[in-house]
Parts: C-alpha cells; sequence; structure tokens
C-alpha cells in the first residue's frame, strides 16, 4: 500500500464530499456565507471525516449514509478554529497558513460564520436519514433511522458542553493559573479527543457495530486524541511556523499551560509513543482490519504539522 498516495486520493474525495453541502454564496446573508466557505475549504487534513469513513469501512459499512456526517463533523472542527483563532481566544492571525477568517472578514464575521457552520452542521448531518424515495425494506429504513439518530446524539454530546466546548471552557479558565494534572487530562479529552471520538464512533454506530465495538472505538479513538494533542504541543516548541502553518510559542505567548511545560519535552514525547502503542492494541483485539485505518492513525501521532 502506497499510504500517502492513497491518503492524498482520500482527501481529494472527500473535498468533494465537503462541497456539495457547502452553502451557495448568495443572498442579504452573502458575506457570512462567503466567511463560512472560506473557512471550511481554507486547506486542512480532512482527518475526522477520513476516520469516519474508514471506521465506517472497517465494520462494513456501504452506502452514502456516512456522507453527510463527514461533512458535518469537518463544519464542527471548523467552526471551532474559527472561534478559536478570535481575539477574545487565541487572537492568531494565521491558520493552515491563509489568514484567519476573523483577519479576513472581521470579528463580527467570524463570530456569525463559526455560528452559521455549526447550525448547518446538523442540519447537514440530518440528510443522513433515509429519504421516501430509496429504496428499502422497512427494516431496514427502520435500522437507519435507529442508527442516525444515535449518531446525532453521538455528535452532539462530543461537540457541547459535555464535550469539546466543555473542554475549551476548562482550557480558556486555565491561562495564568497552576493547572493540575487532572485537569489537563480532562481539557485533553474533552477539547481534543471528542471530535476524533465522535468521528469514531459515528462511523462505527453508521455501519451497524455492536455497543461493545462502539465502546472499544471510543477508547481506541480517546487515546489517539490525547497522543494528539500533546504531539501538538510538542510541536508549538520544537516546528516553525511555515512548516506547522500556523504562529508556534502561542501557548507560550498567551501563558497557557500545557503537557509539555508539566512535564518536559521528553517525557512527553514517550506518552505520545505510549498512547499511540496501547491504543493500537486495543484496535487490533477487533476480528477485523483495515490497514489504511491503522497508518493514517499511527500518521496522525507522528505528524510534523
Amino acid at each position: 500500500m502506497n499510504f500517502q498516495k492513497e491518503r492524498s486520493e482520500r482527501i481529494a474525495q472527500i473535498e468533494e464530499i465537503i462541497k456539495t453541502y457547502l452553502p451557495p454564496e448568495e443572498g442579504f446573508q452573502k458575506t457570512v456565507l462567503e466567511a463560512m466557505n472560506y473557512s471550511v475549504l481554507a486547506g486542512g487534513k480532512r482527518l475526522r471525516p477520513m476516520l469516519m469513513q474508514e471506521t465506517f469501512r472497517l465494520f462494513g459499512g456501504r452506502g452514502g449514509a456516512i456522507e453527510p456526517f463527514m461533512a458535518a463533523i469537518e463544519m464542527i472542527h471548523t467552526y471551532s478554529l474559527v472561534h478559536d483563532d478570535l481575539p477574545a481566544m487565541d487572537d492568531d492571525e494565521y491558520r493552515r497558513g491563509k489568514k484567519t477568517t476573523h483577519a479576513v472578514y472581521g470579528e463580527a464575521m467570524g463570530i456569525l460564520a463559526g455560528d452559521g457552520l455549526l447550525n448547518l452542521a446538523f442540519e447537514t448531518a440530518c440528510k443522513s436519514f433515509p429519504g421516501e424515495d430509496q429504496e428499502m425494506t422497512d427494516a431496514e429504513r427502520a435500522a437507519q433511522f435507529a442508527r442516525t439518530a444515535k449518531a446525532l446524539e453521538i455528535l452532539g454530546e462530543k461537540a457541547g458542553v459535555y464535550g469539546m466546548i466543555g473542554g475549551q471552557t476548562a482550557d480558556v479558565e486555565a491561562v495564568d493559573k497552576q493547572i493540575t494534572p487532572e485537569l489537563l487530562d480532562f481539557i485533553f479529552r474533552l477539547k481534543t479527543a471528542a471530535l476524533i471520538e465522535a468521528s469514531m464512533m459515528i462511523g462505527a454506530v453508521l455501519a451497524g457495530a455492536s455497543s461493545e465495538e462502539q465502546e472499544l472505538i471510543r477508547q481506541v479513538a480517546e487515546k489517539v486524541g490525547i497522543a494528539f494533542q500533546i504531539r501538538d504541543d510538542v510541536l508549538d516548541v520544537t516546528a516553525t511556523t511555515e512548516v506547522l502553518g500556523k504562529p508556534v510559542h502561542s501557548d507560550e505567548r498567551n501563558n497557557k499551560p500545557t503537557y509539555v511545560t508539566m512535564n518536559g519535552l521528553e517525557k512527553s514525547v514517550a506518552d505520545v509513543d505510549l498512547l499511540s502503542r496501547e491504543a493500537m492494541e486495543k484496535l487490533s483485539a477487533l476480528d477485523r482490519r483495515n490497514p489504511f485505518l491503522e497508518e493514517l492513525l499511527l500518521s496522525l501521532i507522528a505528524r510534523e504539522n
């Protein structure tokens, strides 16, 4: 398997899926629609929709029911970045090597663009419910309804106050404060790992995975998500702006405690390796495999940007 080639092909496919759900830039609200589309199309690795799709495939998922959720998770991730970059938060001018949304459209439109993407995400995800024109048996229709409803529940929880927003709240309040290991773990699990959990769990749910398999996937995703955030803290210290595509040392500038400041660079790197090995061991407990998904998970943790 040529992983990089296959990954590039998947990104291109995901880009096309996302574009089909973006709004036309017209009407009196045209500016916010432009800002929303600018934010989503500003680049990115499309990791979360890719994780969702590959987990769906891992459990034998077929059909297009996954596609609205793939677009929705990327909209939610993007809105969180738009708001994260605002002056009231990290006050960053660049993201993915381009001007941030508020730097291009202004702070008010940055707020509205994020709000718009969050609402559009759930509107889009609901398109996964089977339409009346879809040919399926009553049993298949009922199963698809139940799976989509469960997936929506996961998306709402992991993106909300018991997930990403809850973690972001704790992260904002941690600035200029002494932070405990327990609080930092809470921030990592909710702020970063929650959307990765949502991505993989939704893929499993829509494919018909059992509740036991869904929980195992959640545990894998949680470990990957925490390792991903620790790696992000490491890169904020070791990478360059050119490679990372956003300002480095921003956590230090904002007096934000990180895993590296609490544990040192050497232990941080070692813990990333430990969490990645634990995640892969859990994944290998399944009686099925997706080699691309395995390689993708490892690449996220070892990334350079």
